[in-house]
């Protein structure tokens, strides 16, 4: 016998002592019809939640494909998991497993912060002198390499005020709202949520504190309806299912979603698919909202309805910041704007004076602009 045909010494042969043990050690770990640990998944997994996956977790109750439903309210089946912002533009839905924290919901901070809300479940503003909440970045400073695309960028916004942040490509607009948004760690400078230093944060814990987020890209989960999305966003609230219900009929209702309720997704218009986007943002009762190209991917006769859609927004007290390549419409609704002009905040008014100030006119508006206001 040579080399490459001999047996590994190091496999059991059926007539080794202990061979017979070890098989019958292994069958005993083997579930049914299955290799072991098929039921448990692989150890290592890194979930959404940037922790490890236990092996030992049951999954069992988790949904595992896209085009899950959420279950009927009162059947006590809390498994579906809202996608935090969305699976990009052209692919289903993705389903993440639910972390401890949504399956049960007392050791849920946000949760927590539900419970000190309002008996309608409203954000209670947390300010003891009663003035507005203000959202607030100073001295923002982003650099890649040694280019400094943000360099030194403070803005306010307040609750109850549209604020726009303007500019050309590569003003640095983009990075600057994605700072704000937590998507991009600045290099100096601070975001803060009233006396809360917020710049370490990540979104979710950010949205857990009030910041709402719509994102440009199409956030909506395609193989569910309309209603199944908002009231994927719900299952994340302590709520009773009564409440929970209401809240999905008076959203509906508001934003005139009653003749696409059963429609899904990957069926809306873009104006509609924005309407429900914007509903289920606003099903967590954010004190801010941060609007990311709202009026990209919306036929004309929709832009009216997005502006009336934000204008509201502010009638609620929420604090609005919007920025947005379509200048007309974005400085039509918003009380005040910021500029940007390579990397600077160039000009900040409102949007009468940019629109009357020469320099704005010289470096972006151009000199025919005519500021109409919704």
């Amino acid at each position: 016998m040579d080399a490459s045909t001999a047996p590994d010494p190091r496999r059991a042969a059926p007539g080794r002592p202990g061979a017979a043990a070890a098989r019958s050690r292994a069958g005993a770990s083997r579930p049914p019809g299955g290799r072991a640990g098929a039921s448990v998944g692989r150890r290592g997994n890194v979930g959404l939640w940037g922790r490890l996956d236990r092996p030992d977790r049951d999954r069992t109750a988790v949904p595992r494909r896209p085009h899950a439903r959420v279950p009927p309210a009162g059947d006590g089946a809390r498994t579906f998991v809202f996608g935090l912002y969305g699976s990009g533009p052209g692919s289903p839905a993705r389903l993440p497993a639910i972390p401890p924290a949504v399956r049960h919901p007392q050791h849920n901070a946000q949760s927590r912060l539900m419970s000190s809300s309002s008996p309608d479940g409203s954000f209670v503003d947390r300010d003891a002198s009663g003035e507005p909440a203000t959202l607030a970045a100073r001295h923002l400073t982003k650099r890649y390499d040694k280019r400094a695309v943000v360099d030194d960028v403070s803005l306010d916004v307040n609750q109850g005020e549209i604020v726009g942040l303007l500019g050309p490509n590569g003003a640095g607009k983009t990075t600057t709202f994605h700072m704000i948004v937590g998507m991009i760690r600045p290099n100096e400078g601070s975001i803060h949520l009233e006396d809360d230093d917020i710049t370490r944060l990540p979104m979710y814990k950010r949205a857990r504190r009030g910041v709402g987020y719509l994102a440009q890209e199409t956030s909506v989960f395609r193989e569910l309806t309309v209603e199944d999305n908002l009231h994927a966003v719900l299952e994340f609230q302590s709520m009773s299912d009564a409440d929970r219900t209401a809240r999905v009929e008076s959203l509906i209702e508001e934003f005139g979603l009653e003749r696409v309720r059963y429609s899904k997704g990957y069926e809306l218009s873009g104006g509609e698919r924005r309407r429900t986007e914007i509903a289920r943002a606003l099903s967590t009762r954010p004190r801010f909202f941060l609007l990311d190209e709202p009026f990209a991917g919306v036929d004309p006769i929709a832009v009216e309805d997005i502006q009336s859609i934000v204008a509201g927004l502010q009638e609620r007290g929420i604090g609005v910041l919007i920025t947005d390549h379509n200048v007309h419409e974005t400085l039509a609704i918003t009380d005040r704007a910021y500029l940007l002009y390579e990397g600077h905040i160039l000009k900040h008014g409102t949007a009468e004076e940019l629109a009357a100030d020469p320099e704005v006119r010289k470096r972006y508006l151009g000199e025919k602009f005519s500021l109409e206001r919704y």
